[in-house]
């Protein structure tokens, strides 16, 4: 999870005006003209420079590293075939990204098309070894537009292959062919090597983030046992480098995500089978926590939404443990059946295929949809954990004692969660009373202030923008959702506020679509305190409401640290190293300088003059880039277990700001 600063726009609706006049003629005007003329064809790759984000997601950040994924994935079907076993990733000092593996190297002899086969392969769509032939029995890439996108995206792009004792070098600028193959020398070994610097004209973002990247590179060694990735990053002196290598495979990845978590099992259950030209393995461990994490990867592609093989899971685990808790007498034959959810809790599971003929959802390949997989990994699953619960009936045992519990409070839980249900979005009858809600319907438009206190929530109230903005103060912390399951949760009366006045629902119920706030801004005050209360809320958010973080609606204000006055003029800062800048930007002479301890020391004007305002604030947007790292560090920070948050504060410390001692 990582926090990005943006400058916050707001829409002034009044100055939304629509002229259906002007409107109808531009209509007509476009109706007329639509002729031959009006169809333009993009060549080559200059449909991927003219929507650059219908092929990588964005051109900020996620589009950005979304480059290295498509090239290393290249070196990894190279592995996956059983050609290749290092992969060297390179972040250069201009930010230019070098991958080299010891692959077999791309094919130089020429293509029907008269061009060399590195060059149809690095300049047309949906040209590559994985449309038919033996080429690759399984691959990530499978639409062949990887490496084609990250040349037509890149300001330049230089590709050495080394093959049959040979070495060959080709480059591009902007997609385009600059210096044709040609010899430059020979080897005894094989491989491509791909340098390549993104186009600033076209990524808003172009400084890689060497934490994403290694988190990736990780994943992948994990998901592929036995390969040497490598990463070195020039900008840091001296550089940094690592190398990821694990034998364990998807077994070690289990253990690396419960890393800090208390344990049911000291080691992970681990099955695979194979049926056709789908292979299938698994590997998962319970824990005491409350949260289920399942990450499901096709050909190392990460599902992000799901598909046909979680769906088998989820559906032979369910049965296994009835199964195993009715022939152990452990459920009666009155009791009602676990539930699939109740299962799931606390469980740590990596889900790994390869699939030849994968059917994704789009480019994106967040979800699986061959419907044969199902039932490949219902059988085997069923298989490997009935095997497992035999041979082991006393962990099994703690296993289906935890979902009873869990089965119980979730019956709890359904009776509290109908307190905080309403009928619909636009009802305002059942919102808590100390919502001071906004006038506009539009929940796009309209974003919530959550406040630390009600002295911060009664100058807020004062002085917001009473068309878009809503105020709920928060009286104290709210409960550590990491260690309570969703009863005790509902039983909070602050988290069944937020869930009543959002209107979206918690949990499995949670629909962001039925949410009454385009926003929901986290403002408390910059202290400990105020940093506690601010965990404790992403926390939950994460765990319970993850879509809206997913799709950026959470944001933390800014408030200001201190106030410098000079006669009739005044200034704020965010900072010590802000106000002392300023302090000798405006002279420190006649000064008066505040230093705001909570929010309730402004008044209203200057809550909306510095932190409310639209035109003015800054507000920190929460992202979520790295779901199992963010699940780590909420483990870390709010779990049991007192050591693994030792050592996080001591590896931190020089990054905290406003202690107060």
């Amino acid at each position: 999870m990582s926090l990005d600063e943006n400058k916050n726009d707001s829409v002034d609706l009044s100055d939304i005006k629509i002229n259906h006049e002007e409107m109808s003629s531009e209509v007509t005007a476009v109706k007329s003209k639509y002729d031959a003329e009006q169809i333009q064809v993009l060549e080559g790759l200059e449909a991927v420079r003219k929507r650059p984000g219908m092929y990588i997601g964005d051109q900020s950040s996620h589009g950005l590293h979304h480059l290295v994924s498509e090239v290393v994935d290249n070196s990894i079907d190279e592995a996956l075939a059983g050609y290749c076993t290092h992969i060297e990733v390179t972040i250069h000092r201009d930010n230019s990204v070098t991958v080299a593996d010891n692959g077999r190297g791309i094919p130089i002899d020429m293509h029907e098309s008269g061009k060399p086969a590195v060059e149809v392969v690095l300049t047309v769509l949906h040209a590559g070894g994985k449309f038919g032939g033996n080429g690759y029995k399984v691959s990530g890439g499978l639409h062949g537009v990887g490496v084609s996108v990250v040349n037509a995206l890149s300001s330049e792009m230089d590709v050495q292959v080394k093959r049959d004792h040979k070495i060959y070098e080709i480059s591009f600028a902007y997609g385009v062919t600059k210096e044709p193959l040609h010899e430059i020398g020979t080897t005894d070994i094989t491989g491509t090597t791909v340098h390549f610097k993104p186009d600033d004209t076209i990524f808003t973002e172009t400084t890689y983030d060497y934490d994403i990247l290694r988190q990736r590179l990780r994943e992948l060694a994990f998901l592929n046992c036995g390969i040497h990735i490598t990463l070195i990053d020039e900008r840091e002196e001296p550089q940094r480098k690592e190398v990821f290598y694990d034998e364990g495979g998807i077994s070690s990845f289990v253990k690396y995500l419960d890393r800090n978590k208390e344990l049911i099992s000291d080691e992970p259950v681990y099955f695979n089978g194979r049926k056709d030209d789908t292979i299938v393995e698994i590997a998962l461990q319970y824990t005491t926590s409350y949260s289920e994490n399942i990450y499901g990867y096709v050909n190392n592609i990460h599902t992000e939404e799901g598909g046909t093989h979680l769906a088998g899971f989820k559906s032979a685990l369910t049965r296994a443990a009835n199964d195993f808790a009715r022939k152990q007498n452990i459920l009666k034959n009155n009791d009602p059946a676990l539930s699939g959810e109740d299962v799931r809790e606390g469980i740590t599971c990596i889900i790994n295929l390869k699939v030849k003929d994968p059917q994704f959802e789009g480019q994106t390949k967040t979800k699986l949809g061959n419907s044969d997989v199902r039932g490949i990994v219902d059988s085997i699953v069923t298989e490997g954990l009935s095997e497992y619960f035999e041979e082991n009936p006393a962990i099994t045992k703690k296993i289906i004692e935890k979902s009873i519990m869990a089965s119980r409070a979730r019956e709890a839980a359904r009776k509290a969660r109908d307190l905080t249900r309403r009928k619909n979005a636009l009802e305002v009858s059942s919102l808590p009373g100390k919502l001071a809600d906004c006038s506009i319907k539009d929940p796009m438009q309209a974003e919530i202030y959550l406040v630390e206190g009600d002295s911060a929530g009664g100058s807020a109230k004062q002085g917001r923008d009473r068309r878009f903005q809503a105020i709920l103060p928060l009286r104290g912390k709210i409960l550590n959702v990491e260690k309570a399951r969703l009863d005790k949760i509902l039983n909070n009366e602050e988290i069944r506020t937020m869930i009543t006045a959002f209107g979206s629902g918690i949990g499995e119920d949670f629909d962001i679509a039925k949410s009454r706030y385009g926003k929901i801004i986290i403002m408390t005050d910059a202290d400990v305190d105020g940093a506690h209360i601010r965990t404790l809320l992403l926390t939950f958010f994460y765990r319970y409401m993850q879509p809206l973080i997913k799709e950026g609606r959470v944001f933390i204000a800014q408030p200001p640290l201190y106030q410098i006055r000079k006669g009739r003029q005044h200034w704020y800062t965010y900072s010590d190293e802000e106000l002392a800048q300023k302090l000798d930007e405006v002279g420190r002479d006649n000064m008066t300088v505040q230093r705001y301890k909570g929010l309730g020391e402004m008044n209203p004007e200057q809550l909306w003059e510095t932190t409310m305002d639209p035109e003015g604030r800054t507000v920190l947007r929460v992202d979520l880039t790295q779901a199992e790292e963010a699940d780590s560090i909420f483990s870390v920070l709010m779990g049991d277990k007192v050591e693994p948050r030792r050592r996080f504060i001591e590896e931190h410390a020089d990054l905290v700001r406003n202690l107060d001692l």
